[in-house]
This record gives structure tokens, C-alpha cells and sequence, in this order.
């Protein structure tokens, strides 16, 4: 592995921790001849210096930490694109699936990665495209998933399904989630999806509060198109990406997802493992 000479650091707004992590760490890095790229928010814990816009703290680092919960590290995602920079996942706090690495655990998991003795796990994006009058109109990659949901008060939305030009429904519902198996932990998970194995190579369509209670989850190939097109109203529905960014929809509008060639590399504690991260987090009972 290549000498690690730059590291990334982008940081949650608001985390009382960062206050005394962010200089110590950036000080920490600086003793052993490693050069940072901080976000502005990170400069913000460390006195206001040398922050860049988030998107650009990537370029030429070994790694980026973040530093705050799942949301942090989803913009972070983003930030990274579709460059291969892993990302090194430190939890302040809250749920966190994704940020497995404790605050106890950064400067030994931090030797670790320095000496290129790290686990990298990569997790599949979904690509998903707007396509309005057969042109594309927006285009992103999801971490967790992209979910319509409707935009006015206590309307359900229309939507019509397909896999690989198979129909499968009509779904009246508050929304419908395509997930991608890291996102199954994520809302899919609270609209009672399954979960998923990060490296089972499937996409994941739940509904939110159908209006048939028949209408279940559906797991399909990974290699599988998801179309669906909305039949409400203009701006009766709206695309949310990774609960993050997005945009409004409009009738007749096809929303095309599809597993992206590209991943993100995640940074993974060598004891943690998936089941380990699902058992700390959702209280499951110990052997």
C-alpha cells in the first residue's frame, strides 16, 4: 500500500465532541508527517483555518475521515463521488450502522490504516435518473436509496411499477423506497423492509404505508431496471435522494434506478462485522 501522506476530515455541524477531537487529531496527524483537507465546518473546531468546500476535501487524500453520524457520512458520500478515496467512519454519537468506529476506538483504528492493515467494505450505489419527456432531466447516485414521497398534505400518491419492463403494481401509498442493501437499515427498515447483507447483489422496493396492506416489499436482482412513473399531479411527488438532496417530480415523469458500477469504500474495524453492528445497534441479544 502506498504511503499515506494526506487525510480528509469532514465533521458534523453542531457536535459538542468535535470541539476537542478535531484540533487533537488534526495535531495527532500533523506529529507524524501527514498532511489534512478539511471541510469548513472541521476549520470551525479548529479555530477557523483552512477550511475548502466539502466536495473538494477528497482530492489527493489517502482517506477522508468523518467525523459524526450516518447523515455526516452520507455527505460525505456525495463529496466523494465516484473516486475510489476510502471513507474512515467515526460515530459522535446516535444510531450510526455506517460509522462503526468509535471514538475510542479513532487513533488505534487510525494506526491500523496508517500501517494499510484496515478492512475496506464496499457498498454499491444505485444510480437514478429522472426521465422527463424521454430526456434525462437529473441524475444521481444513492448510498441508502432514493424515495418518492408525496409533497402535499395527506394525499397518497400514484405510482406504477416495473422491473426490467415488467409491471408488477399500482402503488396508492404514502411513498416508495428503492434501496439498495446498505439502505435497508436505513428508512426502508422503518417501513418494514428487510434487512440485507451489504454484499447480496439485490434492490430492495418498499412501499410506505400502501393503501393495499398486501402490497409487501420486493426484493429483486441486482442486474434489474426499476422504472417508475408518477401519475399524480405536477409536484404532487417528491424524489428524495439518500434523504439528502432532490427534486420535484412531475406527472408522467419516469424515476430509472439501477446498480451503479461504481462503490464507496468504507474503512470497517477488522472485529466489527454486520451482524456485530446489528446486535450493538438494535439491542439484539447476546450469545
Amino acid at each position: 500500500m502506498p504511503t499515506i501522506d494526506t487525510v480528509g476530515i469532514i465533521s458534523k455541524p453542531g457536535a459538542e465532541a468535535a470541539v476537542e477531537i478535531v484540533p487533537a487529531l488534526i495535531e495527532w496527524l500533523r506529529s507524524r508527517g501527514i498532511a489534512t483537507r478539511i471541510d469548513e465546518q472541521t476549520a470551525f473546531y479548529a479555530g477557523g483555518q483552512g477550511g475548502i468546500p466539502r466536495e473538494d476535501v477528497p482530492e489527493g487524500c489517502g482517506f477522508v475521515i468523518v467525523l459524526g453520524g450516518d447523515g455526516t457520512l452520507l455527505s460525505a458520500a456525495r463529496a466523494i463521488g465516484r473516486r475510489e478515496t476510502p471513507l474512515f467512519p467515526v460515530n459522535l454519537g446516535g444510531l450510526g450502522f455506517l460509522t462503526a468506529i468509535t471514538v475510542d476506538e479513532l487513533y488505534p483504528e487510525l494506526e491500523r490504516a496508517l500501517r494499510g492493515e484496515h478492512r475496506v467494505a464496499k457498498r454499491k450505489l444505485l444510480n437514478t435518473e429522472v426521465v422527463r419527456e424521454g430526456l434525462v432531466v437529473a441524475s444521481y447516485d444513492a448510498l441508502n436509496d432514493a424515495v418518492l414521497t408525496k409533497s402535499s398534505i395527506a394525499r397518497m400518491i400514484d405510482l406504477e411499477a416495473y422491473v426490467d419492463e415488467q409491471f408488477v403494481c399500482s402503488y396508492k401509498a404514502d411513498g416508495l423506497i428503492i434501496a439498495t442493501p446498505t439502505g435497508s437499515t436505513a428508512y426502508s427498515l422503518s417501513a418494514g423492509g428487510p434487512i440485507i447483507f451489504p454484499t447480496v447483489p439485490a434492490i430492495c422496493l418498499t412501499p410506505i404505508c400502501p393503501h393495499m396492506l398486501t402490497n409487501r416489499p420486493v426484493l429483486v436482482p441486482e442486474t434489474s431496471v426499476v422504472r417508475v412513473i408518477s401519475r399524480g399531479p405536477d409536484e404532487s411527488v417528491y424524489l428524495t435522494i439518500d434523504g439528502q438532496v432532490g427534486t420535484h417530480i412531475q406527472e408522467s415523469d419516469a424515476l430509472v434506478c439501477r446498480s451503479s458500477p461504481y462503490s464507496l469504500h468504507l474503512i470497517r474495524p477488522p472485529h466489527m462485522m454486520f451482524f456485530d453492528v446489528l446486535r450493538q445497534k438494535l439491542k439484539w441479544g447476546e450469545r
